[in-house]
């Protein structure tokens, strides 16, 4: 089991009322799977995507994630095991501004203390990949929108992580790229990579293999 969510609320106050994000969600997922996670807007899918992600606390509930209990973890524990396992595709990219297209995709190989010979050759396969060798050099804001999200897609991969978090990960691309990205997505998936996607779009939602279907922080339909 790579992960587990049990009875897990999630609530903001508004006006001394509880408002939930999340509701009672239950959910188990295996290594290897691939889950596209529906629901109209504010139905709770990015939070539940940060939750688990560890990017949010939550106020009710378990979370176990490789057995450890992530809802009983120090920050810096917390923090560790996501930059160890979790690699997350935003549809608002995060790119660093500061930073070029090359020392955004080495970045994440920094926490992990990699030799430098190690990166050069990791973040050079990357933009071979993604076709961005060209790009290098360049700061995020000198891409087109279509060109920063592949970053942050090549991003994402480069740590090899076990699952893969992805909201809305084509939201940006035409459709071509967008194909592109959830073929890629299908063969890491193949290769034994989690991917948990959260989409609108039915057609990004078939390369799951099961659908979760939430309605205002609820999952629903019995699906799931």
């Amino acid at each position: 089991m790579l992960l587990q969510l049990n009875n897990v609320f999630k609530w903001v106050q508004q006006g001394g009322q509880r408002v939930f994000l999340l509701k009672d969600i239950n959910l188990q997922v295996e290594e290897g799977e691939f889950i596209s996670v529906m629901g109209p807007s504010g139905s709770g899918k990015s939070t539940l995507l940060n939750v688990i992600g560890m990017l949010d606390s939550f106020d009710e509930g378990e979370y176990s994630f490789l057995d450890e209990p992530v809802h009983q973890l120090k920050e810096k524990h917390r923090s560790n095991l996501y930059k160890q396992y979790i690699g997350f595709v935003f549809q608002a990219y995060h790119l660093i501004d500061e930073l070029t297209v090359y020392e955004n995709l080495e970045m994440p190989l920094l926490y992990k203390k990699m030799k430098g010979s190690e990166r050069k050759a990791m973040v050079a396969d990357m933009l071979d990949r993604f076709n961005i060798v060209g790009k290098k050099d360049l700061f995020p804001t000198q891409l087109s929108g279509g060109q920063q999200q592949l970053v942050g897609v090549a991003r994402a991969l480069i740590t090899k992580p076990k699952l893969i978090l992805a909201d809305e990960p084509t939201g940006n691309l035409n459709s071509k790229q967008g194909e592109e990205i959830m073929e890629l997505f299908k063969e890491l998936n193949d290769q034994g990579v989690t991917i948990i996607q959260v989409t609108h779009s039915e057609k990004n939602a078939e390369y799951g293999k099961r659908v979760i279907h939430l309605l205002d922080g609820r999952k629903v339909d019995g699906l799931g």
